[in-house]
């Protein structure tokens, strides 16, 4: 059971997620644990439909989320636009106002980010 959902397990480590637990009990394979974001859970929702189906009869998860004010953070890496982190976030380039609007704080233009910088991503 658990190799079935290796990938789900391997990207729970890669982002780190807190208080991970998984155990085998009755034939389901269950797993629990506290992500960053809704976005890192969505992350391992998608993995662990991948494998399981969108209703995994043989998986019980419980996926919490540490800070419930934000999508998601991002670190603007090179080549990166407000149009292609909204895109990646939201599947549409013209949100990127809302990211621009979350970040005044940092961002005077939405046509001017640098890599390195740590945005929020908005729950929209």
């Amino acid at each position: 059971m658990r190799a079935k959902y290796q990938n789900v397990l391997d990207l729970g480590e890669e982002l780190a997620i807190k208080n991970g637990d998984v155990k085998e009990e009755n034939g389901k394979l269950h797993i629990s644990g506290t992500a960053k974001n809704q976005y890192e859970k969505n992350l391992l929702w998608d993995e662990i439909k991948k494998s399981g189906g969108e209703n995994p009869a043989d998986l019980v998860a419980d996926i919490k989320v540490e800070d419930t004010s934000v999508f998601a953070n991002h670190t603007v890496k090179s080549g990166d636009t407000l149009g292609k982190i909204a895109k990646q976030y939201y599947g549409n380039a013209s949100k990127y106002t809302e990211i621009f609007k979350a970040n005044g704080n940092i961002l005077k233009n939405p046509d001017v980010i640098h890599p390195g910088q740590e945005l929020v991503i908005p729950n929209l």
